[in-house]
């Protein structure tokens, strides 16, 4: 499992075969069969454990060690992206990775993929009632979006595709009426350069 989720999240589902996680892991493959049926099987795996991994472990439980204010926890979203995106292994985000791979809503995996993205709306909809912000369910969607949009535009390689995005949330902040305040983190003051 931690071959396939390595090379799984570097270089894709179709770019990896069944043949190079055996090699990677030295594993028989009759060993990778009798815990995997299939590579399909093994792929949903990997989601399950990058849910657990990224969002669960990573994403969710910084945001919430950064910044006890709810209203700000949205916005560090975007400083713990702006870290991420700046790492030399920056991957981009495995469920939108597997869902461009898997194009066809009735794919398992497709489907697999949207069902772990929408957990992290979830997560979203929970810092936006948190914060007071209703209906939070559609505020998340928006931010979901602006989220997504960022890691698709570090992917191009923005490297200040978080700042740029953290800016267009106090917009949508401010639209709901929610404010950071004046007394914001400083890391989330930074501007992006014209």
């Amino acid at each position: 499992m931690t071959a396939a989720y390595e090379l799984f999240a570097r270089e894709g589902i179709q770019a990896v075969g069944v043949d190079a996680i055996i090699e990677r892991s030295g594993v028989a493959r009759q060993t990778l069969y009798r815990h995997f049926d299939s590579k399909q099987q093994l792929v949903l795996a990997f989601l399950e454990r990058r849910e657990q991994a990224w969002t669960h472990g990573w994403l969710a439980a910084e945001v919430r060690r950064r910044e006890p204010d709810p209203q700000r926890r949205l916005l560090a979203i975007f400083d713990v992206f702006d870290e991420w995106f700046r790492t030399p292994d920056f991957e981009g985000c495995s469920f939108i990775n597997v869902m461009l791979e898997y194009p066809a809503p009735t794919h398992p995996l497709h489907q697999a993929a949207a069902w772990h993205l929408a957990h992290i709306r979830a997560f979203v909809a929970e810092l936006a009632a948190d914060a007071g912000i209703a209906p939070p369910d559609a505020f998340a969607a928006q931010w979901h979006i602006l989220m997504k949009g960022s890691i698709v535009a570090a992917g191009e390689g923005d490297q200040e595709a978080a700042i740029r995005a953290q800016e267009i949330g106090r917009a949508l902040l401010a639209r709901v009426g929610a404010s950071d305040g004046p007394d914001q983190v400083v890391k989330a003051t930074r501007r992006v350069p014209a």
